[in-house]
């Protein structure tokens, strides 16, 4: 009996230690199974949601004696029953405009200075559809898009009211446009479907007038009237060789810039005289 009792405890301690041995056993293969649930529901997650990309054709532009400016190509994917907005805008900054007038009816001079704060030099927009058509007006200053957004946020002065602040700011805006600094468009933006999402693109004008500096591509994805998510990209304006080391030179050095200047325009001169002197000179 004594026996039958010790084989039971010592099948008892061996089943309580299979138990034991199970439980412990049971442990990682549930945090595995937990953790790749968990993965399964994150990449689910993530292919389902919005994925909206941003890709320019050129991140850097070199400035030299033959640049005449560029083509400027954005592409990327989105996801589709979304409209795009896309902007092109160098960091915001400082702008004086002189206003000119005749002093004592005779003489045509600066009569006024306008100061304008937190403004882009360039700014350059784009959208499939009319901004007030798809953005609320919260969402359009939100992100400073379109004219009124920009007119909105500068800081404008001296302006005695906002009549006055809207009249000098389109005054702003023509002479950027001149410059070809400022530009909108829509419906310029192509958007094609494939494998269930949308590849959208557009090619736009980069002038030589936009100055060296750091600039920002971002696109919008908007539905129902709201961004719904953003993509960015950079682009690097610089210049290069001679051009970089006569504009540092004009920047750091004026009087020896002159004198450069001088001896070029009298060499320019010069050489165009032996031109019209080996071909007998004009009839």
């Amino acid at each position: 009996m004594k026996e039958n009792r010790n084989q039971k405890r010592g099948l008892s301690l061996f089943t309580d230690g299979a138990k034991r041995s199970c439980r412990i056993g049971t442990v990682p293969g549930a945090i595995l199974l937990v953790i790749g649930v968990i993965s399964i529901f994150f990449v689910f997650v993530k292919n389902s949601s919005a994925e909206l990309t941003a890709t320019a054709n050129h991140s850097h532009i070199n400035v030299d004696f033959f640049y005449h400016g560029s083509t400027m190509s954005i592409r990327g994917t989105s996801d589709p029953g979304v409209d795009l907005v896309i902007k092109l805008t160098s960091p915001e900054g400082h702008e004086v405009l002189k206003e000119k007038g005749k002093v004592g009816g005779v003489l045509w001079m600066n009569v006024a200075t306008l100061k304008l704060d937190h403004i882009s030099g360039m700014y350059f927009l784009h959208s499939t559809k009319k901004v007030e058509d798809i953005l609320s007006l919260e969402e359009q200053d939100k992100y400073q898009i379109g004219y009124p957004a920009l007119q909105r946020h500068v800081n404008m002065s001296p302006v005695a009211n906002e009549e006055e602040k809207t009249r000098w700011f389109n005054e702003f805006v023509r002479f950027k446009e001149d410059s070809r600094v400022y530009s909108t468009s829509v419906g310029k933006i192509s958007v094609s479907p494939q494998y269930g999402k949308d590849n959208y693109y557009i090619l736009t004008e980069w002038p030589y007038q936009v100055p060296p500096g750091n600039y920002t591509v971002t696109v919008y994805a908007v539905k129902d009237r709201k961004v719904i998510e953003t993509a960015q990209s950079n682009i690097v304006v610089e210049q290069v060789g001679l051009v970089k080391s006569l504009a540092g030179m004009a920047k750091n050095n004026g009087a020896v810039y002159g004198a450069v200047s001088v001896f070029a325009a009298l060499a320019a001169g010069f050489g165009v005289g032996l031109v019209f002197r080996k071909g007998g000179g004009a009839h």
